[in-house]
């Protein structure tokens, strides 16, 4: 693949472009700041991003704002964001605007190079890699204003499972379950929040998306 990092800390986006080459990946281009990145995406083109959240000059969520911007100008360019933050509003955005080719992992609880791998080849194929932190966060609603409050605590954790991008026999083992309770989770889930059932795993997660960016 071709990939495109932005990120400040030197160490880190070295360390990257070594991982990443030796795996046979191709890093076109780094940016170590937010200016840069729109222009750097538009020019290269990459089959991925990998992105830090808080980059130079304001260290606030530079990062996120410019994949925005990009992304209305590449609306199928894969994103993996990469940081120790979950900046709500835009990554809300980032979903809003395509709910396929995106991921969210926060750098301190990516444990194994092998997942991180694994996450950003499922981003670059048009999948999902949201880490659970983030999907908490995306979940948060007032009480009273809660599309969630219909769902059982199981489902919750089903869902949550679903939109961090895993199948259904994944969800099955790391539940403890049978894999027919966890189709009978699904459908009830999305009979509670009026969803259509999908037939792919790929739709589940995009419909998944498509209510965490309501």
């Amino acid at each position: 693949m071709r990939i495109l990092i932005a990120e400040d800390n030197a160490l880190l986006r070295e360390g990257l472009v070594l991982l990443l080459a030796g795996e046979g990946h191709d890093v076109c281009a780094t940016v170590d700041n937010a200016d840069d990145l729109p222009a750097a995406l538009l020019e290269h083109r990459p089959d991925v991003a990998v992105v830090d959240v808080r980059l130079p000059p304001d260290f606030r969520d530079g990062g996120l704002r410019a994949v925005v911007e990009a992304r209305k100008h590449l609306p199928d360019l894969p994103v993996l964001v990469l940081s120790q933050y979950v900046e709500r509003a835009y990554a809300s955005e980032l979903l809003a605007q395509s709910a396929s080719g995106v991921g969210y992992l926060l750098k301190d609880r990516v444990g194994r190079t092998d997942e991180f791998l694994q996450a950003l080849q499922r981003v670059a194929e048009g999948g999902t890699a949201l880490d659970p932190e983030v999907v908490s966060q995306l979940m948060v609603r007032k009480v009273g204003d809660d599309p969630l409050s219909r769902l059982t605590q199981r489902e919750r954790e089903v869902l949550a499972l679903m939109a961090e991008g895993h199948n259904n026999g994944t969800i099955a083992e790391m539940l403890f379950i049978a894999e027919s309770s966890v189709n009978k989770h699904i459908g009830n889930i999305f009979a509670k929040l009026g969803m259509p059932t999908p037939e792919s795993g790929h739709r589940r997660v995009l419909a998944v998306l498509a209510y965490l960016r309501a």
